[in-house]
């Protein structure tokens, strides 16, 4: 058994109103090798009493829906993942290149997942020099594109991404999915046969994602001795 450090690290942020504890619980069904599971807290307790987190900058409420609206700014949150979770403690502590680092959110934690990405690419935000500008391993997003309170000015990212929804959904629109394309260079859009944004519920809403781990995820042991490729 190796002692050495997971060559890759997947950072899990959950989605509005939620908690670390749920999502941790899909970071250890999933299973990946050779990789390494962070799941990150909310940065601010929803009000009310409402139980769970968010990443909001506020919270606001949709005028069409009168639900919770995922898109409520996220300047706070970025600002924390970029500085304290990627730059200060995987880059600068453990010694993780960002492209050995994926993220991946759920609704609001998608948003945060894009736009701490974004943050990550952008030249004079951080030390080049150290490693901390660049290109993440891969975003995934499920149920969530760039939001629309994101700044878009600047280069398109090099992260590779991943959007995954339902079938005709109002959060990743055709319209949304040009927006995330007009900030990122590379992105698949995945879409259930179904209705509904939530999480993947079997093996083929699944496929996508894990076929995208498979791409970018990278691997010290390579391809076992005698083993057969099914395609």
């Amino acid at each position: 058994q190796s002692a050495s450090p997971a060559p890759n690290i997947l950072l899990l942020l959950h989605g509005l109103g939620d908690t670390a504890a749920s999502f941790t619980k899909f970071g250890e069904a999933i299973r990946l090798p050779e990789t390494t599971v962070v799941t990150v807290q909310g940065t601010a307790p929803l009000p009310f009493d409402l139980g769970g987190f968010h990443w909001g900058d506020d919270v606001s409420f949709d005028s069409a829906t009168g639900a919770l609206d995922m898109d409520a700014g996220l300047t706070r949150s970025t600002r924390i993942l970029v500085s304290d979770v990627v730059r200060g403690t995987l880059v600068q502590k453990c010694g993780y290149a960002l492209r050995e680092i994926m993220v991946l959110g759920f609704g609001q934690g998608g948003m945060a997942a894009l736009a701490i990405a974004r943050e990550i690419g952008l030249k004079g935000s951080g030390n080049a020099d150290n490693g901390e500008v660049g290109a993440l391993s891969g975003v995934i997003s499920i149920g969530a594109p760039y939001p629309l309170s994101g700044s878009r000015v600047g280069d398109k990212n090099r992260s590779p991404v991943l959007l995954v929804a339902g079938r005709d959904s109002v959060a990743v629109s055709d319209e949304a999915v040009r927006r995330t394309k007009q900030v990122f260079e590379f992105v698949e859009v995945s879409r259930y046969a179904r209705k509904g944004d939530g999480m993947p519920s079997n093996r083929e809403e699944m496929l996508p994602v894990m076929q995208f781990f498979a791409r970018r995820l990278r691997s010290r042991q390579g391809v076992p001795e005698g083993s057969v490729e099914i395609s």
